[in-house]
C-alpha cells in the first residue's frame, strides 16, 4: 500500500483528474471485466502451494512451479459486493493473475476507513462488541468475530478458487490496526490468529501476508502483537506460507530476524530500482523464494522526488526483478488496490496488458531455472550504471540484468535503454538461437547469422524503438536445441 513515503492520494488524485488525456494514453483503458481469453484456460493448480526442494521458488501440491502472477485488491471486502469481486476476479484470471496479494481481512485506517467501524459496503462490522472505554474500530473486542463478516470473507476465498486464484490474506493490516491490537493485548492477538487459522485452514489456495508499510517492527512491543498473530495463525494452519512486508520506501521480509521462523517466502519491497532489493534478498539467509512484493503502482505517483507508474516503468520494475532472482510479482494499480471511485473504467490497463506478456514470456522458459548473472560472467559489458536503491525515479536506471540457467541452455537478458552489451557465448552450452523480445507487445525479432557458436565473445545490439516507441529490449539467448515459443503478442493485439 502506498501510503507511509507518497504524496497524499487527495493530491494524487486532483493530479490525475486534471490530466485525463494523458491518463488516457498511459492507460488506454476498457470498460471493467474486458476480457482476454489466452490466459483463462490454464489448468488450476493443486493448491496449497508449498515452497521447492531447493527452497527458490513455490510449487503446488504436484510439484510443479508456481509463478507469482499478482494483483493486489486490498480494499476488496470493503469496497465491492459479491457479484462484483466475483467479477473483477474473473477478469484477472482472463489476463493470467493466478495471485491476489494481499485481500484485506480489516480494511483500516488512513487508506479504507470511511466510517469508524470498518465495516463492508452493505453495513457488517467485523467485530460484535467493544474493549471497555471505546466505540470505533481501535477499540473492537477481537474475541467476538462478527460471522456474517467472516462469512463474507469465506465467499470472497471461494470466489477466488472458482478463478483459479490464490489468495494472500493480511489478517490484520498494521496502517489501521495497530491500535486495536495495543488495545486487546498479546493473548488476544495470539488468539484472533489461532480463529483465523482454523477457519481458513480448509481453504486449499489461501496464504498469509502480514504487515503492510508496517513500520512499527522496531518497536518491539508493535512487533510482538504482529507476530502473536501470524503465531496464532502457524499454530492453527501450518500448512499455508506467510510472509510480511515492512516499511517502505524498500525492504525486505527478512529485516527482522524474529520473523524468520515464521515465513517461508521472502517480498522485496521497493520504491527504487527493483533489482537492488530483489539481488539483495535474493542474497539473505535463510533462503527462501523471493517474489517483488511491492513497487510503482501504475498511476501512482511515488517517491521523492516522484515517478509516475507509467507501463515503462512497470516492465523495468517487472523484468528487473525476475532476472535478479525473483520468482514472481504482485503488480498494482492505484484504482483497483483501494477501489476508489472510477476504478471499473481503469481496470484493463496497458500495464494489466503488459503482465500478461511478461507472464507469458517467462512461463515459455524454464523460469524457476534462472540465476542472477551476479558477477557479470554472462553479460559483460554495456551494463549501464547499476544505480543507487534510494533513487526512486526508476525511470531514469539504464541498467542492465540478466540470468542464466545452470545448465547452460538459456541467458536472458533486459535492458531498459537501447545499447549494445557483450556476451560471453562460452556460458551457452552449445550452438545458440538469439531473439530480441519486445516486452510492449510480445512479440520477436530475429537476429541474423544465427545460430552462433559458443565460444568467444559477441556484441548484440537491439532493433531501433520497440512497439510503443521505447527503447527496453529483451535479448533471448537460447542454446537448448529449440526456440521457446511466446504467443503474448497475439493476446497484446486482443485488447
Amino acid at each position: 500500500m502506498k501510503t507511509a513515503y507518497m504524496k497524499s492520494r487527495s493530491v494524487l488524485a486532483c493530479i490525475v483528474f486534471a490530466m485525463p488525456a494523458i491518463i488516457a494514453h498511459i492507460t488506454e483503458s476498457k470498460p471493467a471485466f474486458a476480457q482476454s481469453t489466452h490466459s483463462a484456460g490454464a489448468s488450476s493448480p493443486a493448491y496449497p502451494v508449498k515452497v521447492s526442494v531447493n527452497g527458490r521458488y513455490l510449487v503446488d501440491q504436484n510439484n510443479k512451479p508456481f509463478l507469482i502472477v499478482g494483483d493486489t485488491p486490498q480494499g476488496l471486502i470493503s469496497r465491492l459486493n459479491e457479484k462484483e469481486i466475483d467479477g473483477f476476479f474473473a477478469d484477472r484470471q482472463a489476463h493470467g493473475f493466478n495471485t491476489m496479494g494481499w485481500v484485506d481481512v480489516l480494511c483500516g485506517g488512513r487508506d479504507f476507513i470511511t466510517n469508524v467501524y470498518a465495516s463492508t459496503p452493505d453495513g457488517i462490522r467485523p467485530f460484535t462488541e467493544f474493549l471497555p472505554g471505546g466505540s470505533d474500530h481501535t477499540y473492537y473486542d477481537l474475541s467476538k468475530p462478527n460471522e456474517a463478516y467472516f462469512q463474507r470473507l469465506d465467499h470472497i476465498v471461494t470466489l477466488a478458487a472458482k478463478h483459479n486464484i490464490l489468495v494472500f490474506i493480511d489478517p490484520i493490516e498494521t496502517a489501521g490496526w495497530l491500535m486495536t491490537l495495543r488495545n486487546n493485548g498479546l493473548a488476544a492477538a495470539n488468539a484472533y490468529g489461532q480463529y483465523l487459522g482454523n477457519r481458513y485452514k480448509k481453504y486449499p489456495n489461501v496464504a498469509w501476508l502480514n504487515g503492510n508499510d508496517f513500520g512499527g517492527w522496531q518497536k518491539e512491543s508493535d512487533d510482538a502483537l504482529v507476530r502473536a498473530v501470524a503465531k496464532g495463525i502457524k499454530s492453527a494452519d501450518p500448512g499455508h506460507i506467510q510472509t510480511i512486508e515492512f516499511n517502505p520506501p524498500f525492504g525486505s521480509s527478512l529485516d527482522d530476524p524474529s520473523w524468520a521462523a515464521l515465513i517461508s517466502i521472502n517480498g522485496a519491497y521497493v520504491y527504487g530500482p527493483t533489482y537492488i532489493q530483489v539481488l539483495h534478498n535474493y542474497n539473505q539467509t535463510p533462503v527462501m523464494p523471493v517474489f517483488l512484493m511491492e513497487a510503482h503502482y501504475e498511476l501512482e505517483n511515488v517517491g521523492s522526488p516522484p515517478d509516475f507508474g507509467t507501463p515503462s516503468v512497470l516492465r523495468r520494475e517487472e523484468y528487473w526483478a525476475m532476472l535478479s532472482g525473483a520468482k514472481g510479482q504482485f503488480y498494482g494499480n492505484m484504482y483497483t488496490w483501494s477501489f476508489k471511485n472510477g476504478w471499473q473504467n481503469n481496470i484493463d490497463t496497458r500495464g494489466v496488458a503488459q503482465v500478461t506478456i511478461w507472464k507469458d514470456f517467462f512461463t515459455s522458459v524454464p523460469w524457476q531455472n534462472l540465476v542472477p548473472d551476479q558477477d557479470h560472467s554472462v553479460v559483460t559489458a554495456g551494463l549501464g550504471t547499476f544505480g543507487d536503491i534510494k533513487e526512486t525515479q526508476v525511470s531514469k536506471s539504464d541498467y542492465c540484468t540478466a540470468a542464466h540457467t545452470p545448465d547452460g541452455s538459456l541467458a536472458i537478458a533486459y535492458m531498459p535503454t537501447a545499447r549494445t552489451i557483450t556476451v560471453d557465448m562460452s556460458k551457452l552450452k552449445g550452438p545458440t538461437t538469439a531473439r530480441w523480445f519486445d516486452p510492449t507487445n510480445g512479440t520477436y525479432s530475429e537476429i541474423k547469422g544465427q545460430p552462433f557458436a559458443n565460444s568467444g565473445t559477441r556484441q548484440f545490439t537491439p532493433p531501433g524503438k520497440n512497439h510503443d516507441g521505447d527503447g527496453d529490449w529483451v535479448l533471448v539467448l537460447n542454446a537448448s536445441g529449440t526456440a521457446a515459443a511466446v504467443t503474448a503478442g497475439e493476446i497484446f493485439k486482443a485488447q
